[in-house]
């Protein structure tokens, strides 16, 4: 049950190291400088130190946790130029190894320590499985197949919201109630520099709100109603008195 609890509260969505095989783990990253010509004078994370955007043998970067500056500053958007590089290939290659992995349902390319402006994501039957009817109605949660979006736009496509437990691989062990925006518009391109457009509703919409704020320096603690904020060991537990409901707002 702890399990299939960890994987229903990531984003993923989110956020990787409760599954450590094959993942090279490091304690408390720190960022630090590196050359302009790498970063165009953004910090890039020191867990991604393994050889950014390199090939590698069986070793895979480390998720960055809560703290280290490159989840809390925005991301450089990769130019155009850029996408089809063998650099950034690999990052992508990265990130959807590193997501499925921990399992989770999204990952943002700061979560590996890259600055860049790309985000994976991508849910499964197996994982929808692991929740009650009741918490995939109110979700409103459907499987889908793997997305890449390099430079993602998201605007709204109506006021209405509904409130969300979400997790984070780079604030793991914990989650929180968040209120999204219920249908969403995503406008970006894809891996291979082709434009693409999502309309997503629901669960889906509430995964890419969720990495697309990874992209502009925003936790989901940041915007979480602060007093649902728990331990995933005390997910069962009721909410106390005066939290908004799961679900759709009244």
């Amino acid at each position: 049950m702890e399990a299939a609890r960890r994987v229903m509260s990531r984003l993923r969505v989110v956020p990787l190291l409760m599954f450590s095989t094959g993942v090279v783990t490091a304690s408390s990253p720190r960022s630090k400088t590196l050359p302009a010509s790498n970063t165009n004078g953004l910090r890039l994370s020191s867990a991604s130190s393994l050889g950014w955007g390199s090939k590698r043998v069986n070793k895979f970067p480390p998720i960055v946790k809560a703290g280290d500056p490159v989840l809390h500053e925005p991301a450089r958007e990769v130019h155009l130029s850029e996408i089809k590089s063998e650099k950034v290939q690999n990052i992508i290659d990265d990130m959807i190894h590193v997501m499925r992995k921990a399992p989770g349902v999204g990952l943002a390319a700061p979560q590996i320590g890259i600055p860049f402006r790309i985000i994976v994501l991508e849910d499964k039957k197996e994982y929808i499985s692991y929740n009650t009817e009741e918490e995939i109605k109110s979700q409103d949660r459907k499987p889908f197949d793997l997305l890449v979006i390099l430079n993602p736009r998201l605007k709204k496509k109506s006021n209405k919201t509904a409130f969300f437990f979400e997790g984070c691989l780079s604030v793991d062990r914990y989650q929180a109630m968040v209120e999204r925006y219920l249908d969403v518009e995503v406008a970006g391109f894809d891996r291979y520099g082709e434009p693409i457009k999502i309309n997503a509703s629901g669960w889906q919409a509430r995964i890419l709100q969720h990495e697309c704020d990874h992209l502009d320096g925003t936790l989901y603690v940041d915007k979480m109603v602060p007093r649902t904020f728990r331990s995933w060991k005390n997910t069962d537990m009721p909410l106390a008195h005066g939290c908004p409901k799961l679900g759709p707002r009244a």
